[in-house]
């Protein structure tokens, strides 16, 4: 219940999270560049995919494990792992395992001799045996399309689970893969061996991770129906608040448990432990500070996009698709830039698309010769000479007036009236009339 009482604004830290994580990824690839290009591996694999040798060598004194890789390195072995073992009524560091992928299966004497160099060994509680690749390349491959199925099948039973909200089930998706991201990434920075237990690990911080981040859904969830008036980053904040006790309570116990194993527990069961605790503080720090965060942000860019198509559909349904609908909307109030860009549009579509099929027939307005210049919005839209016009809108806007201004006036024929006199005869009349 003390989460509850804070005042932390967790969604407002959305950005600093993401720049924490980005960051710890980034530095593992970096990392795993360097160790593809300089030793030929991205990470370092255990025995149980490369093959080696594994030594339990018991000495008569007290020895360091530097002293042993010093010695080891005179025959050739630069990569091996030396664990301290202890068994009730030896001293100290007089038991140790050495784990390396040089094969010495048909040498073992280059072995014993190195290490009989830092101190005496007892050959009866000592023994090598060669190790083979059990984790082949074809059982990885299989291990990571089952990993991707997987991911896919939580994919949608989360969105099914919430009402085929797909925003929950991406941000699952998200979370796992950044988590077996920064999990990778670390144990490359601590130059740690991937093995069994590093695939162990990382399904079950997977697992982990999935648990705790459908609390936090859930919530969400919950309290949209109670909070029906609140912004939605509130109701996300709030949610993580609420569920952020058990959370730590839980993440707590487990880690309790995994430092324990790390600093007490044996050579095989470090590794393991390792791997567990960087998986599951990972996802425990991903389903609470980030995964509940996406969400809101993952919701606002959706309802951006849908504003967005929305205009553009009410856009098209509000340009002008004839010249008496330009007229219309000029005459409700629409400015000249807006007629004129939406005649360009339309005009542009017909062009790439063909002229439109159905309706009534269309006919181009040519300019006529000594027409005058458009100097206003109307003369523009009658007498640009690429306008296309509906027989019947032109009848309507008065295209018969218009051709009359233009010269060309109606021409009747009355041949019972005299013919009028000509211009020179009427002059002569008018003179002589002035005279008399």
């Amino acid at each position: 219940m003390f989460f509850r009482r804070l005042n932390w604004n967790v969604v407002g830290w959305f950005k600093l999270v993401s720049a924490i994580s980005y960051t710890i990824i980034a530095a593992g690839a970096i990392m795993i560049a360097y160790n593809w290009f300089a030793h030929g591996y991205p990470i370092k694999l255990g025995l149980s995919f490369t093959g080696g040798t594994d030594v339990t060598v018991k000495f008569n004194q007290p020895v360091t494990p530097e002293k042993i890789k010093t010695a080891l390195a005179t025959v050739g072995v630069t990569d091996a792992q030396v664990n301290t073992l202890q068994k009730t009524g030896e001293l100290a560091s007089e038991r140790f395992t050495i784990s390396t992928q040089v094969d010495f299966g048909d040498q073992p004497a280059k072995v014993w001799n190195a290490l009989s160099a830092v101190a005496p060994v007892d050959r009866g509680q000592s023994q090598i045996e060669s190790v083979g690749p059990s984790l082949s390349h074809e059982y990885l491959i299989k291990a990571l399309e089952a990993l991707v199925i997987a991911i896919s099948i939580q994919f949608l039973y989360i969105a099914f689970r919430f009402g085929w909200n797909y925003i929950f089930g991406q941000v699952v998706v998200i979370a796992l893969v950044r988590d077996a991201a920064m999990m990778i990434g670390i144990y490359a920075l601590a130059q740690k061996r991937a093995d069994d237990a590093f695939l162990a690990a990382v399904l079950t911080v997977i697992g982990y991770s999935v648990m705790d981040t459908i609390v936090i859904l859930d919530r969400i969830r919950e309290n949209v129906k109670l909070m029906p008036n609140a912004p939605y980053d509130k109701i996300v904040n709030s949610s993580i608040l609420q569920t952020m006790t058990r959370s730590f309570n839980t993440l707590a116990t487990v880690v309790i448990t995994l430092v324990a194993l790390l600093a007490f527990g044996g050579a095989s069961l470090q590794n393991f432990a390792f791997a567990l605790l960087v998986g599951i503080c990972s996802g425990g720090y991903h389903s609470i500070f980030y995964s509940a965060p996406l969400v809101y942000v993952m919701r606002e860019r959706e309802q951006r996009r849908t504003a967005k198509r929305r205009t553009r559909e009410r856009a098209d349904a509000e340009r002008p698709r004839t010249v008496a609908e330009a007229r219309e909307q000029a005459a409700r109030g629409m400015s000249r830039d807006q007629i004129l860009a939406a005649r360009r549009e339309r005009r542009a579509r017909e062009k790439t698309s063909g002229r439109p099929t159905g309706g009534p027939a269309r006919y181009r307005k040519k300019s006529q010769p000594g027409a005058p210049i458009a100097t206003s919005l109307e003369d523009e839209q009658f007498y640009d000479e690429s306008s296309e016009m509906d027989p019947l809108d032109a009848q309507r806007a008065g295209l018969h007036d218009a051709e009359l201004e233009l010269g060309h006036e109606e021409i009747h024929f009355d041949l019972d009236d005299e013919p009028e006199t000509s211009g020179e005869t009427q002059s002569e009349a008018s003179a002589a009339a002035k005279q008399e």
